[in-house]
């Protein structure tokens, strides 16, 4: 399978912080905006804001019926435009942007493997590249369902039971997937901070950093 370089994904379960990180880091970019040697970012996230994504997140929110398969479907066509649409992640790579993805195909694997059977959502996602770098958050669920207690508005797969099949399952499928993918395990139960600092020293290690 191929590997798309100049190409990173956060994964995590929710409350893991992956979007936290990434804000994190887009930040850190704008501070650093002067240092001649780093590269371009582009930070991004799935599902995406265009209309496979919106839909997505309309029954991620359970205000719209969608059957466990269909989910997965609608989770491999918006990649697939995110991917390879017009100023997509492929095309920023392979112009020498560095690319950084909120979840990716893993997730698709975790969640949907757990849905609706590991089947469907591999064949799905297997003709889709490789991230050059993984990061995964790992956190205890107990701690992420905690951190999730105060938001306004939860997803369907926001409970305690779940979240312990999604931590299990990245743990598995860890070990199988990536061959191709350099794969980085971050504490992410310890300060914000802590965890920024580990995201910046996985990150300054891809070629991309070091043209």
């Amino acid at each position: 399978m191929k590997t798309l370089r100049n190409f990173a994904v956060f994964e995590g379960g929710d409350g893991s912080g992956t979007t936290t990180q990434i804000k994190i880091l887009g930040e850190t970019f704008l501070a650093e905006k002067n240092a001649g040697n780093l590269p371009v970012l582009h930070k991004t996230f799935e599902p995406t804001d265009g209309p496979v994504g919106r839909l997505i997140r309309q029954g991620l929110r359970g205000e719209m019926p969608l059957q466990n398969e269909t989910v997965a479907y609608l989770f491999a066509a918006d990649r697939n435009d995110h991917l390879y649409g017009p100023e997509g992640m492929q095309e920023r790579c392979e112009r020498g942007e560095l690319v950084v993805c909120d979840r990716y195909v893993l997730s698709s694997l975790v969640y949907q493997g757990i849905t609706c059977g590991e089947e469907l959502p591999v064949r799905l996602n297997r003709d889709f590249p490789l991230p050059e770098l993984i990061l995964f958050f790992d956190v205890d669920p107990q701690i992420a369902i905690k951190r999730m207690s105060g938001r306004s508005q939860k997803e369907i797969f926001e409970y305690l039971e779940f979240q312990i099949k999604v931590r299990e399952r990245y743990r598995t499928l860890l070990s199988q997937y990536g061959e191709g993918s350099r794969i980085v395990i971050i504490d992410a139960s310890r300060p914000i901070n802590e965890v920024s600092g580990d995201v910046w020293r996985a990150l300054e290690k891809m070629p991309i950093f070091n043209r």
